[in-house]
């Protein structure tokens, strides 16, 4: 599959095995995609690492060329996958790529393809036991971090499914704009003192609050039933860069509103 959907991509493997084929591989090579980056196909390296998860003995390869359009940033590309424990590469190699039919960009030749493959730094799979007992060690405590986040989201969002039926007693709209702006900015700020990356905690930003907008959507409505004959009510459909939201009136009609 061309998309980074997880579904299509386990379907086809698993279409395969059914069909006998025991030997399997899968090869990332990006995809393309909207947003602006250096490369010719967005790496998404979390696809590839969700795959091998989904499937834990598929020799998984990476094709560098593809993914990096062009020879400056093969070796980066090639050095992450290796980092990431991938199967293998599969280079794009052209006896005289400056007149290659095709990709002359992604292209080298054999002489550069020694170079690369002699300046890349091939990781040991498996460390020995002093290093394991240390890993594991540390890994405990990412496990222990990541139950304090997990009981500290149920906490947070628990407070805003309060702060929704609050709203729904007092015929608020759920989306308030400029405190959800204030809270991001808020935020970012908190982000760049830690150096945490402001992108990642953007999208995990507004990840909780579409679920903080979806609790306190279900609360409204459990808790707000306009009596018949009564005035227009407000019931927001809103997401998390605004929206619009509906109108619902004495005959139950509804007319959407930005």
């Amino acid at each position: 599959p061309i998309n980074p959907d997880l579904g299509l991509w386990i379907g086809a493997l698993e279409r395969l095995r059914r069909a006998g084929v025991e030997r399997l591989a899968a090869v990332h090579r990006g995809f393309s995609w909207f947003d602006r980056t250096p490369y010719r196909n967005d790496p998404m390296w979390e696809f590839p690492i969700r795959l091998k998860a989904a499937f834990p003995d598929l020799e998984l390869l990476c094709d560098p060329s593809h993914i990096a359009g062009s020879r400056s940033l093969l070796g980066a590309v090639a050095q992450q996958a290796l980092d990431l424990n991938f199967s293998g590469l599969m280079v794009e190699t052209h006896c005289d790529p400056p007149n290659a039919l095709s990709d002359a960009d992604q292209q080298i030749d054999p002489g550069a393809l020694r170079t690369l493959i002699e300046g890349l730094i091939f990781r040991e799979a498996s460390p020995d036991a002093a290093l394991k007992d240390r890993l594991q060690a540390l890994r405990d405590q990412i496990d222990r971090i990541d139950e304090d986040i997990a009981h500290k989201l149920g906490a947070r969002l628990d407070i805003a499914e309060r702060i929704g039926e609050y709203k729904a007693e007092h015929n608020v709209a759920i989306l308030q704009p400029e405190r959800w702006e204030a809270i991001l900015q808020r935020q970012l700020a908190l982000a760049r003192e830690l150096g945490l990356g402001e992108a990642f905690v953007e999208t995990f930003m507004n990840a909780i609050h579409e679920e903080s907008i979806r609790r306190q959507k279900l609360a409204w409505e459990h808790g707000h039933a306009p009596a018949e004959g009564s005035q227009a009510s407000v019931i927001p459909d809103v997401g998390t860069n605004g929206g619009s939201v509906n109108l619902a009136g004495p005959q139950g009609e509804r007319t959407n509103h930005t």
